[in-house]
């Protein structure tokens, strides 16, 4: 089959068809990828700012149809349509067993030391234990989300990660109240998915917050109630909030930089909502006092506190109910042998969200 191999960030990503997959194992199932969004941890991954073995398959946004399973898999058939998840629940972890699903890291350690391809002769890596952006992977069943046959391919592709982080970080981590007020800093796809689920939420103020003032008609046209540079909020916020900051802050970039700036847009007693993730290797500074006498709240939001079992499902019902708008997040439909491409597009700020639509 065809994949998109990365086999180091020196070097591009090269489109083989000498691809195979491995598996299915036991509890394993066999996806034929019918979509794939193109999100920024997979720029990070490629970059080396995310942890990533390689060689490997980037892409760990995906939808398609299950055309073979393992033995003992009872619950996903051949036929059935599914979403692939990056971050399934094993069941029995101890996160799993506290109802924190989305800290569980039973699949995502396998994913690192048990190859799910071989390109030629060599094995090679799914990201996050997916690898999207090839013909066909293979997934644990939990990993393996049934939805309606009835879901357009990109759309459900789209819930596996953007979608599900952005929505899930404003229903499920920060629970934000009708009429509250609050801000996105980072108006990609993952941060227009924030300010939807914020409108959802009833949130009275919407601010999006981006360097790209191309975003801001975007974040305007998905429920921004305003939109504004880094440099121009604390115009807003004396504006919109008599100078007290915003009930709720999502940063959704992963920067140093950003996260200071979520954290002094917040006001006295409010919640920064960390989204974005960022490098290794960088600090954020804080004072002692300042995290005392603020009084505020700051939270990670991991893959937006999600249970795929129930969450993916809850996302769709919004979609089907026009409150959730994900047809117009794909400003790109794309093709495999545009992976590089796209990756670079997503680099430079030019694009809200793109999908890799397999034949």
């Amino acid at each position: 089959m065809r994949a998109a191999v990365l086999n180091s960030v020196d070097e591009k990503i090269t489109i083989r068809d000498d691809v195979n997959i491995v598996g299915p194992g036991p509890g394993e199932v066999r996806v034929s990828v019918r979509a794939a969004g193109v999100c920024h941890s997979d720029l990070s991954a490629r970059s080396g700012a995310l942890p990533q073995p390689v060689p490997a398959i980037l892409g760990h946004e995906a939808a398609g149809d299950v055309i073979g399973v393992g033995e003992g898999v009872h619950n996903i058939a051949v036929g059935d349509r599914v979403i692939a998840s990056w971050l399934p629940p094993c069941g029995t972890c101890n996160s799993c067993l506290r109802y924190e699903p989305y800290l569980c890291v039973t699949h995502v350690m396998t994913a690192y030391v048990m190859p799910r391809f071989m390109v030629g002769e060599a094995p090679a890596f799914g990201m996050a234990g997916v690898g999207a952006f090839a013909q066909e992977l293979v997934i644990p069943e939990a990993a393996a989300i049934k939805i309606a046959d009835d879901v357009p391919y990109e759309i459900a592709a789209l819930v596996g990660c953007g979608v599900m982080t952005g929505v899930g970080a404003v229903i499920n981590t920060a629970r934000v109240e009708p009429a509250a007020t609050v801000a996105v800093i980072g108006c990609g796809g993952v941060g227009i998915s924030a300010i939807q689920g914020a409108r959802v939420a009833g949130a009275s103020l919407i601010v999006g917050v981006d360097t790209n003032e191309s975003k801001h008609d975007t974040a305007l046209r998905f429920g921004a109630t305003h939109a504004t540079a880094p440099d121009q909020i604390n115009e807003l916020i004396a504006e919109q909030t008599g100078g007290e900051g915003f009930d709720y802050v999502f940063e959704v970039v992963g920067a140093p930089a950003t996260i200071r700036a979520a954290w002094q847009a917040c006001r006295r007693g409010g919640t920064v909502v960390i989204v974005g993730a960022g490098r290794a290797d960088q600090q954020v500074e804080f004072s002692p006092f300042e995290l005392l006498f603020e009084g505020k709240t700051m939270m990670p939001s991991l893959y937006g506190n999600a249970d795929v079992r129930r969450d993916c499902t809850r996302v769709l019902n919004l979609w089907r109910a026009g409150r959730l708008d994900l047809e117009g997040m794909i400003t790109h439909r794309l093709r495999l042998d545009d992976v590089e491409e796209a990756l670079g597009a997503l680099g430079r700020g030019d694009v809200v969200r793109q999908v890799i639509l397999h034949d």
